[in-house]
């Protein structure tokens, strides 16, 4: 007797169901999309199905040409430190957020208050994370 086999699960196309991706136009669309790169990418790459990944690289790309068009990050105005706080305020990160993020929990409150400058190990993280030239934060 012969089982039948079950259809693989296509974990791209489900997502592309629930959340088609299509150019991001307005800000409503933006925090949409966002909303479900944060669900995704908060899993970690390691954790995700090579369709969640696929679709995740897609949205990414179509988030970040709204962004460059409609987010556009002044490039030169103010301090680091004002920029750092600025990129990491409209990230929607917390000060223990951008310490996590450069390896130390505390290091983020020290760092937004002025208490201690970004070295150059940090810089490089944040521009990684942020996909903003080094010199942003000089």
């Amino acid at each position: 007797m012969k089982t039948k086999a079950r259809p693989t699960r296509d974990d791209y196309l489900d997502l592309v169901r629930r959340f088609p991706l299509r150019p991001v136009r307005t800000e409503t669309e933006y925090d949409a999309a966002i909303a479900v790169v944060n669900a995704l990418a908060i899993r970690g790459e390691d954790d995700l199905t090579a369709g969640e990944a696929d679709y995740l690289d897609v949205l990414a790309d179509l988030v970040s040409k709204y962004e460059e068009q409609h987010h556009r990050l002044p490039m030169r105005t103010g301090t680091p430190l004002e920029r750092l706080g600025y990129i990491v305020e409209q990230a929607g990160l917390s000060a223990s957020d951008l310490g996590r993020l450069l390896g130390n929990r505390g290091l983020g409150a020290t760092l937004l208050a002025g208490r201690r400058e970004l070295s150059k190990a940090h810089i490089r993280i944040l521009a990684d994370h942020f996909k903003v030239e080094p010199g942003y934060f000089l």
